[in-house]
């Protein structure tokens, strides 16, 4: 049976069974199970198009936040040019059955436009009825939609496939992988390719989950290890056991309630749990307890208020304070006071004026931050400057555009700092042209950094559609450029 004919017969079967009439065969039981939800759900056969319920600049906010923000680029290689070629378009929900990304043929995303097939839309069942990523999303496997298997009759010349995504760390849903088209593009294999892209975006978070772990393992095992022989485990936020040191027996995954002390290890024991920056410390009952290192957050980027957290109590710092502390945490070893003076002042200062400042900052920030011969930070410090730097080494761009707020101290006339702001500056641009990503573009171009910057607006003008409603901001701001 064709594709036409397949079509005409779905169609007399929907007007059957909605109708109330009698019936000459059923529906698919996935589908009829999925009817019957809609409906259930006062979905209208008749409904004009979904809902489109985000501004642009709430739906950029939930992109950048998104887990499968990360995985894009694999499925843009697989999916996107296939669909542009078949004349479909590639779709990335969330797990509610809201539109992320759309990308693929330009004439079918102007055929999509008129049902809102498009970017910050609602899909689930329960808004629009039957149709691959909602249903997909309602049952958790690859679905094939076609025709007038959408209970919405406006969706009837369309046909769609979807995939699941699930987080490898909880097992949550994270969204859905789709491709549709027109019915005249249908093809049996659209299922397998979703399902495959589904794989891949799994297997790209698996591996970023593994680099995580181990990350976490190298910056936390000192915490595990400062319990001596008492058993002990290092658990990720979510639960999970990464490290044990003598312990009977442990599940791969603990429950941890917010705010919780005391936990159920699922043999009737109970565990003690305490948090740490990243993760949580399991201790036994009666084992000693650790004497915790300060912790301090350094928030060094932009050209807001430089900010020191102790131990959740957050500091304002003047600018020379900040320039201290930036050297330091740039130069973990330590700095004497006479390179530090140099770093600051270059030939001109005077290395007692810097210890003077010194003896302030430590009395600020209190007893276990700061050290002195050499002067340099023995609390558990961590900084967005650093954050970004690693981010970077670890080809996560969209993390580290998270995290670039603008230059590092804008306001320092410091020789080392500038030329410290001045390489991060460049390391992140260069980052983010040689991506060549229209979304990483337009994050960079929101940072006071990429916001004058004529190549960057230059590329997005050649890379976004006509119809991104980024455009009119690129253009104006692309003529004002031009004019300077």
């Amino acid at each position: 049976m064709d594709t036409a004919d397949q079509a005409r017969r779905l169609s007399e079967l929907y007007e059957e069974v909605l109708g109330g009439g009698r019936v000459p065969g059923v529906p698919r039981p996935l589908v009829a199970a999925s009817w019957e939800r809609s409906l259930a759900a006062a979905v209208d056969p008749e409904a004009d198009a979904a809902a489109v319920v985000l501004d642009p600049d709430v739906l950029a906010a939930l992109r950048a936040n998104h887990p499968l923000q990360a995985v894009l680029p694999v499925l843009r290689q697989t999916l996107t040019t296939i669909a542009d070629e078949a004349s479909h378009i590639m779709i990335i929900t969330d797990a509610q059955g809201m539109i992320l990304w759309r990308e693929g043929s330009t004439q079918v995303k102007r055929q999509a436009d008129r049902i809102a097939l498009s970017e910050g839309a609602i899909w689930a069942e329960d808004q629009i009825g039957t149709n691959g990523m909602g249903t997909a999303l309602a049952v958790g496997q690859p679905v094939q939609i076609h025709s007038a298997e959408h209970l919405v009759r406006r969706i009837h010349e369309w046909t769609c496939a979807a995939a699941p995504v699930h987080d490898p760390d909880t097992g949550k849903l994270l969204g859905a992988v789709d491709v549709s088209g027109p019915l005249r593009t249908v093809h049996p294999a659209m299922v397998a390719l979703v399902t495959a892209a589904a794989q891949l975006a799994e297997g790209q978070l698996r591996v970023r989950m593994a680099a995580a772990d181990e990350m976490l393992r190298a910056r936390n095992m000192r915490h595990l290890m400062a319990l001596g022989n008492a058993p002990g485990a290092l658990l990720t936020p979510t639960g999970r056991v990464l490290a044990v040191q003598p312990l009977e027996w442990l599940p791969d995954r603990l429950v941890v309630p917010d705010g919780a002390e005391r936990i159920d290890l699922g043999d009737g024991r109970e565990g003690l749990v305490e948090r740490l920056d990243e993760g949580f410390l399991l201790r036994m009952p009666g084992s000693p307890v650790r004497r915790l290192r300060p912790t301090l957050r350094l928030k060094l980027l932009g050209s807001g208020q430089p900010i020191a957290v102790v131990g959740g109590r957050e500091i304002a710092l003047t600018l020379r304070r900040a320039e201290v502390l930036a050297l330091l945490l740039l130069h973990p070893t330590g700095l004497t006071a006479e390179q530090l003076m140099l770093q600051l002042y270059g030939d001109e200062g005077n290395p007692t004026t810097v210890r003077a400042e010194m003896h302030r900052l430590r009395n600020l920030l209190g007893g276990g931050v700061l050290d002195t011969k050499p002067y340099r930070i023995i609390a558990d410090v961590t900084g967005d400057v650093t954050d970004v730097q690693t981010a970077i080494r670890e080809g996560d761009l969209g993390a580290a555009l998270e995290l670039y707020a603008g230059p590092l101290l804008a306001r320092s006339d410091a020789p080392a700092l500038r030329a410290e702001r001045d390489e991060l500056e460049a390391t992140v641009r260069r980052a983010v042209l040689d991506a060549d990503d229209p979304d990483l573009l337009w994050r960079f171009a929101q940072t006071p950094t990429g916001a004058e910057d004529l190549e960057i607006f230059e590329l997005l003008d050649a890379h976004l559609p006509a119809t991104d409603h980024r455009r009119p901001a690129v253009t104006a701001r692309l003529h004002r450029l031009d004019a300077l």
